[in-house]
């Protein structure tokens, strides 16, 4: 049973540490809008979108306004777009994704995710359609989100998918290059991708998912590092473990804050409420930073021995403490390390300290995998697609879910500047130290199996 006096009494001990419920996320299933013509499909889909969606923004500030708590993000999510597109071509793709813009936009909801396609094990028209159609959709929209499951541990890997998808983000960031490839920064490529996860740009609704839903997603980077800070400062030989402990203590509190928000918009639209994800996401502003934490733990540079320990430390206090608070957590819940978004990362990166390979290690760890990555608008696309392959590797053997969201920028070269502002931050460009030599192994193609799951050692 949540208790509001312990809730408040939370918010008002962390008021001043960027504690925010990031994200409050309704997903949508619009299957039922699927027909033969994409006019009509695309009029019922927004009309659904507003008749669903329409009270999602005003009860939320009304939430935010009585508990003094913001509520950053209003998004939804939508059933894989491809179901949708099923025996139709590339304008009317435009068309449904248009149709989601719009009515996001009326709703006056931040981002829409869902234009999904699964194709782990095989691509049907509808996906392929899809994929193919991203580079006019999220260069023509500004609130759709894209996400591509090209691998799983039960599946394995599509290689084929990979290859279609190297060629394609390259095309997304040619297509935006007005805006420094801003649209692959709407497209996650993912493996065992979460299906109830309310952050972007992998959010949609997944089979299984009630008709209508509520997610809800808190982030407290700035909550924790406060807390580890304390902690130190109090005691300054603290060990590893002890700092463990106030994390999940921390997470604790603040998902428990997270699931009365989410439960009361439910509740409020009529709706069902379904998961509160507590992961660390951060901002670029100073003191919501993850890369923050790591460093009042003691890696005094982000990226030396011991990085990957102190994001595994990280991770697994944030779910203990998160999993204690609620029977309701969901989605990744975990620490995410977006580089572009959090400013301590950014600043590793252009330092030199933190690389491609370093933050590769550390996927294998957090929540999420590699993420708002810039890349010189040169890049190949073999090397795109092989480290698409690294990453949905690590996700599938390890029974977890990595993702790539990589941006390559046009006529930009490493060590160049690039801000996109907002939540969305700024960066260096860097590169892979060894960008070639793995051409003739990814244009193979087919399928890597699936790991065999009785001998894991």
């Amino acid at each position: 049973m949540l208790r509001k006096s312990d809730i408040l009494s939370t918010i008002r001990m962390l008021q001043e540490e960027n504690l925010d419920v990031r994200t409050v996320t309704m997903g949508i299933n619009l299957v039922e809008c699927a027909g033969r013509n994409m006019k009509a499909t695309a009029a019922a889909v927004e009309k659904k979108i507003k008749l669903k969606a329409g009270n999602l923004v005003r009860i939320c500030d009304e939430l935010s306004t009585q508990y003094g708590l913001p509520v950053v993000n209003k998004r939804l999510a939508i059933s894989p777009a491809s179901l949708l597109l099923e025996g139709h071509g590339h304008n009317d793709a435009v068309l449904l994704a248009r149709a989601m813009d719009k009515a996001t936009t009326e709703v006056k909801v931040d981002l829409i995710g869902g234009f999904t396609a699964l194709v782990q094990k095989g691509m049907t028209p509808g996906e392929k359609l899809l994929i193919e159609s991203l580079p006019a959709v999220l260069s023509q929209t500004a609130r759709v989100c894209a996400s591509v499951n090209v691998a799983t541990t039960k599946a394995g890997m599509n290689v084929d998918a990979i290859k279609l998808m190297g060629q394609t983000i390259l095309r997304i960031a040619h297509a935006t290059k007005n805006k420094k490839g801003f649209g692959a920064a709407k497209l996650v490529v993912f493996a065992n991708i979460p299906e109830d996860n309310p952050f972007m740009a992998g959010a949609f609704l997944g089979t299984g998912e009630p008709e209508c839903v509520i997610n809800v997603g808190v982030s407290g980077p700035g909550v924790v590092k406060r807390s580890i800070d304390r902690l130190v400062k109090l005691r300054p030989g603290c060990t590893l473990d002890e700092i463990a402990e106030e994390a999940k203590q921390t997470a604790f509190r603040v998902t428990r804050t997270g699931e009365l928000i989410g439960r009361e918009v439910a509740e409020r639209l009529g709706v069902q409420f379904g998961v509160v994800d507590l992961s660390l996401a951060p901002t670029p502003r100073v003191g919501d930073s993850v890369g923050e934490i790591y460093m009042a733990m003691g890696i005094s540079k982000l990226g030396a021995p011991g990085t990957t320990a102190a994001v595994a430390l990280l991770n697994d206090a944030v779910k203990k403490g998160g999993a204690f608070a609620s029977s309701s957590v969901g989605g990744m819940s975990g620490a995410f390390i977006p580089v572009m978004e959090d400013h301590a990362l950014a600043r590793a990166v252009a330092n030199g300290t933190l690389t491609m390979e370093k933050l590769e290690a550390m996927t294998a760890v957090c929540s999420v995998g590699l993420d708002m990555i810039l890349l010189p608008g040169n890049t190949s696309a073999e090397t795109i697609c092989g480290i698409i392959m690294d990453e949905a590797a690590i996700g599938m053997i390890n029974r977890k879910t990595t993702g790539v969201r990589i941006i390559p920028v046009p006529g930009k070269k490493v060590g160049e500047k690039v801000d996109f502002g907002g939540l969305f931050g700024s960066g260096t460009i860097t590169n892979v130290n060894c960008p070639d030599g793995s051409e003739d192994f990814v244009n193979r193609g087919g399928h890597i199996p699936a790991p065999i799951q009785s001998l894991g050692n």
